[in-house]
C-alpha cells in the first residue's frame, strides 16, 4: 500500500497534523505534493538510484519530499538541523546529492554552503529566501500532480550520529520492482495493532532513523501521524490527550524527562487512548520503565535494532516484567553473543552482539568499517555489548567502545547511569573513562541536574553515596562534575565523545 491508495480512497483524511500550529495535510494534498516534487526531480535529471538531500526542522513539507524521493527511487538523506556548516558539508558531499533542500530558518548554516557542494546541482529554500538558492514551492508549483511515469520505490540513507569520529552513511539495497510493490512488511500492524483508525504520535525529530521510519510506515499504511516540532514533556502528554492518541514511539531520556514532571501536571492528563507506546535508541533503566509501566500501565513496547536494518529485537510490558532489563527476543533473524575471538559464548556471559538472518547494508564509501562490522561467519554488530539469558532474551550491556579499564577491570559506565538518573535531584548523567596515572582510567561522572543551582561538593558527595548504596564501589564515579545541560542528541543519544575529549584532552 501507498499513500496514493489511502488518497484514492479517502482524499480528505488526514495524513499528518503539525502539533504546534495545528496545521492539517490531507492524504490528496500528501499526494499532490509528493507527485509535484517527484516531477520536479526527473526535469533535474534525477534518476533511481540517485541521492537527495534535506536539512529541515520539523516542517510541514518533510514528509511531502520524502515521499516525492520514495516514489522516485531515489535515496534521500535527511541532516541534522542541529549540525553545524563543516558537519553538513561533509555529509551532502560524501552520499553525493544532486540536490540540496532547506528552510529560511536553517540560513545560517546553508548560506555558507553555496560554493562547498560540487556535487549538488540544484539548490532550493523553503519559507523565504537565501542567496544561490531556489523557491522549493514555485519550483513544485508547474508540475503535474498526477504520478510520475516510472515509479519505483526508493530509500533513506541516513547517517550515523558521528559519536566516535565522521558519520557514516547507511545505505541498504533498494527494492526491486514498481513503487508499492514489495513494500516492506507492516511491523506497525503485526506487532503494535495499529488499523488505518490508529493516530501516531512522533514526538522526536524527524531527520533520525527511527521517527522519519516510523512516520513513512504510517503513512504507508493510512495511518494520521501527530508530528511535535519540538520535544516538550508536557505537551506531549497534552498531544496525547487532545488528539486521542493510540501509539507512539519515545526514547528513555523523553520518560525521564515526563517522569520528572509535578504529580500534578502529570495527572492533569488524560492518557487513557494510549495502546501502544513503543521505545528504543538507548537503554532504559528498570527503575525507570517499571515507574512507566506503573503509570501507563502495560502498554510500553520496547526493541532494540539500528538504522543499518541487519536485526530486529523486541519484547512487551508482559514478557519484561518477566525479563526486566532484558531489550527482548529476535524477531525474523538469529542473534550471536562472541567473545573477542569471534567464538560464540554460553548463555549468561557477555559479549559482542551479532545478527544473522536479517537484512543486509553498507557504510557508504567505507568499505573498512563495513567490514569491522561483520564477524567471519557473514554476521554483522552494532558493536554493542550483551548476553542473552536461558530463554533467548537479550540484555545491552553498553556499547563496546565506552567500556572503561580501570586496573584491569572492565566497567560499563551504563550500568551507573542507570543508577544516578533514578536520583530525584538528577535530570541527566554521562559516565566514563578518564585518565588516572594509577589505573589507566577511571570512572567520571558529570551530571545535569533538576536545578543547577544544588550543584556542589554537598550534592555530589550524596550522589556518589547514593551510586555505592547500589553498586559496586568499583563500578561507581570516584568524582562528579555539574554541567547545566549535556550534550545530548533528541532523539536520545549522548554525545559522550564530546565530554570524555574534554578530560583526555587535558591529560
Amino acid at each position: 500500500m501507498t499513500p496514493a491508495d489511502i488518497a484514492n480512497r479517502n482524499p480528505d483524511k488526514i495524513a499528518y497534523i503539525m502539533a504546534e500550529s495545528g496545521q492539517q495535510i490531507t492524504y490528496s494534498e500528501l499526494e499532490a505534493k509528493a507527485n509535484q516534487a517527484a516531477h520536479l526531480f526527473r526535469q533535474l535529471g534525477l534518476q533511481r538510484g540517485d541521492h537527495i538531500a534535506l536539512l529541515l526542522e520539523n516542517h510541514p513539507c518533510f514528509f511531502q519530499i520524502c515521499w516525492a524521493a520514495q516514489r522516485a527511487g531515489l535515496y534521500y538523506t535527511a541532516i541534522s538541523w542541529r549540525l553545524q556548516e563543516p558537519e553538513v558539508e561533509y555529509i551532502v558531499n560524501n552520499c553525493e546529492a544532486r540536490v540540496f533542500i532547506t528552510s529560511s530558518a536553517r540560513a545560517a548554516v546553508a548560506s555558507g554552503l553555496l560554493d562547498k557542494m560540487p556535487n549538488v546541482e540544484a539548490r532550493f529554500v523553503l519559507d523565504g529566501e537565501i542567496s544561490g538558492f531556489e523557491d522549493w514551492q514555485t519550483a513544485c508549483d508547474d508540475c503535474p500532480t498526477e504520478p510520475i511515469e516510472d515509479q519505483c520505490e526508493g530509500a533513506p540513507m541516513l547517517y550515523s550520529s558521528g559519536t566516535t569520529g565522521y558519520p557514516k552513511g547507511i545505505k541498504r539495497p533498494l527494492v526491486d520492482g514498481a513503487y508499492g510493490e514489495g513494500e516492506p512488511l507492516n511491523l506497525l500492524g503485526a506487532l503494535y495493532g495499529t488499523t488505518e483508525d490508529s493516530i501516531y504520535l512522533s514526538p522526536a525529530p524527524l531527520y533520525h532513523a527511527a521517527p522519519l521510519g516510523f512516520s513513512m510506515s504510517c503513512l504507508r499504511n493510512g495511518l494520521c501521524v501527530v508530528v511535535m516540532e519540538h520535544f516538550d514533556e508536557e505537551f506531549a502528554l497534552a498531544c496525547i490527550e487532545k488528539y486521542k492518541v493510540t501509539h507512539s514511539q519515545w526514547v528513555p531520556t523523553m520518560f525521564v524527562r515526563m517522569l520528572k514532571l509535578d504529580e500534578q501536571i502529570r495527572a492533569k492528563y488524560n492518557l487513557s487512548s494510549l495502546q501502544v507506546a513503543i521505545h528504543a535508541a538507548a537503554p532504559c533503566p528498570i527503575p525507570v520503565k517499571e515507574q512507566m509501566i506503573d503509570w501507563w500501565g502495560e502498554v510500553l513496547y520496547e526493541y532494540y535494532a539500528g538504522t543499518e536494518g541487519n536485526g530486529f529485537v523486541q519484547l512487551n510490558s508482559a514478557e519484561w516484567l518477566q525479563h526486566k532489563g532484558s531489550v527482548g527476543k529476535p524477531l525474523g533473524c538469529e542473534v550471536h553473543v562472541c567473545d573477542e575471538e569471534g567464538n560464540e559464548v554460553p548463555a549468561g556471559e557477555a559479549g559482542t552482539v551479532y545478527f544473522s538472518g536479517g537484512g543486509t547494508f553498507e557504510y557508504h564509501k567505507d568499505p573498512e568499517k563495513t567490514d569491522s562490522s561483520r564477524h567471519p561467519q557473514g554476521w554483522s554488530t552494532l558493536g554493542d555489548v550483551g548476553y542473552l539469558d536461558e530463554e533467548g532474551y537479550l540484555y545491552l550491556t553498553d556499547r563496546k567502545h565506552f567500556m572503561i579499564i580501570s586496573g584491569g577491570v572492565n566497567i560499563y559506565p551504563q550500568e551507573a547511569e542507570n543508577v544516578l538518573i533514578t536520583h530525584n535531584k538528577v535530570m541527566d548523567v554521562a559516565v566514563f573513562g578518564i585518565p588516572n596515572d594509577d589505573f589507566g582510567e577511571e570512572v567520571k561522572a558529570v551530571v545535569q541536574l533538576v536545578d543547577h543551582s544544588e550543584a556542589g561538593p554537598i550534592l555530589e558527595v550524596e550522589l556518589l553515596d547514593f551510586c555505592r548504596e547500589h553498586l559496586s564501589s568499583i563500578k561507581c564515579p570516584r568524582s562528579i562534575d555539574f554541567r547545566a545541560e549535556l550534550p545530548r542528541h533528541p532523539t536520545g543519544k549522548l554525545y559522550k565523545r564530546l565530554l570524555k575529549d574534554e578530560y583526555w584532552n587535558k591529560a
